[in-house]
């Protein structure tokens, strides 16, 4: 029973506002959004971080929804999808996090898209999203890459990424977003 006592000073410790960790579908999608954007309106945020912290939750949920792994992992004798989306707070920023399985096939190809996304200044994001959506390059899993871009665009820092093995055929992408809370 200590791991709750554990896992509560953890949070508070990394200032952690909001965790869920399951299985991700657009209905969990919807109560997220919908708890996150309670707890922003009633921590008195300035609007505008509040909308730039918000859209980058819709992309990262949609991002996890989208493109989590259709397999499921074996853990144990059970079939998990399960991924996890976490926001914390502190006095000068917001980061919103999220990892979730990824084929090792898909690796290498993220890695190089997230590495050339974040080589880019603002004008550079500002051109890669025209040409986005010149192309509309829509993938079979419904996305056009925007994600990635508009979640850069939004936070106006580099997005931090890191994989984690969990198997022979699967990682486990971490995905971390600040976005600057803007002072009045």
């Amino acid at each position: 029973m200590n791991y709750i006592y554990d896992l509560h000073r953890t949070m508070m410790a990394q200032k952690l506002i909001l965790v869920y960790e399951g299985d991700f579908t657009q209905e969990t999608t919807k109560s997220i959004l919908s708890m996150a954007e309670r707890n922003l309106d009633s921590s008195g945020e300035d609007s505008g971080t509040k909308r730039k912290v918000f859209n980058v939750m819709v992309e990262a949920l949609q991002n996890i929804v989208k493109h989590s792994s259709e397999q499921g992992l074996q853990v144990g004798s059970l079939i998990s999808k399960s991924a996890i989306f976490m926001i914390s707070k502190d006095d000068s920023r917001y980061c919103v996090m999220t990892g979730n399985p990824i084929a090792k096939g898909n690796v290498a190809k993220l890695t190089a898209n997230l590495n050339d996304l974040n080589s880019k200044d603002k004008d550079g994001l500002k051109e890669m999203y025209k040409e986005i959506i010149k192309n509309t390059q829509i993938s079979d899993k419904g996305g056009a890459g925007l994600g990635f871009v508009d979640m850069a665009r939004k936070s106006g820092e580099k997005l931090e990424f890191t994989f984690a093995n969990l198997d022979a055929d699967f990682d486990f992408f971490c995905l971390k977003v600040n976005i600057s809370r803007e002072k009045e």
